[in-house]
């Protein structure tokens, strides 16, 4: 929780400056945002491999949806899984990181604690929302979504290839006739 005397990392006000006009204030809080968010990341001891990806895959819905985060919506965000899956193929693994990506980001962005909403609404007469949803986004159904031979085995083929009972060739009794 955040006082009233201080802010979290993050937050708008540390990005931008009060009473300051911004030459191109889209692009200026579009980047203020994404700098808050790497701190923000930098702040849970995520891997900047990590960070930069997500980042990546932001800038990627932008350009697709051709606008700034207080104007996205969720048919904008399922025009851009569809398209990466029928046109350019993604894998459900790789959409799933796409999607993962944009839901952080939204969930950055309209957290209260980081103010960005009311930001946004001062001054765009909007605010960002929530555009990756349950309805929208999908499910990771299986422990490994790789082709079988591209896979580690599940727990039910390990347990079927180490059972003793199921070796070939085991020992039999011996039994005299």
């Amino acid at each position: 929780m955040v006082s009233n005397n201080r802010t979290a990392p993050g937050a708008a006000r540390l990005h931008l400056a009060d009473g300051v006009p911004l030459l191109r204030p889209d692009e200026q809080v579009f980047e203020a945002m994404l700098d808050g968010w790497r701190n923000q990341q930098l702040a849970r001891n995520l891997a900047l491999s990590t960070i930069n990806g997500r980042e990546r895959k932001v800038r990627a819905f932008a350009a697709h949806a051709d606008a700034f985060p207080w104007n996205w919506s969720s048919p904008l965000a399922d025009e851009w899984f569809g398209d990466l899956r029928s046109v350019h193929g993604c894998g459900r693994s790789t959409l799933r990181g796409y999607q993962e990506a944009v839901r952080l980001f939204c969930d950055y962005t309209t957290a209260p604690a980081y103010e960005w909403a009311t930001e946004c609404e001062r001054r765009f007469g909007t605010h960002p929302i929530q555009v990756c949803h349950e309805w929208n986004t999908a499910v990771h159904m299986q422990e490994c979504e790789a082709e079988a031979p591209k896979r580690a085995f599940t727990r039910d083929e390990l347990q079927t290839f180490f059972d003793p009972r199921r070796r070939p060739g085991r020992a039999r009794p011996r039994t005299r006739t």
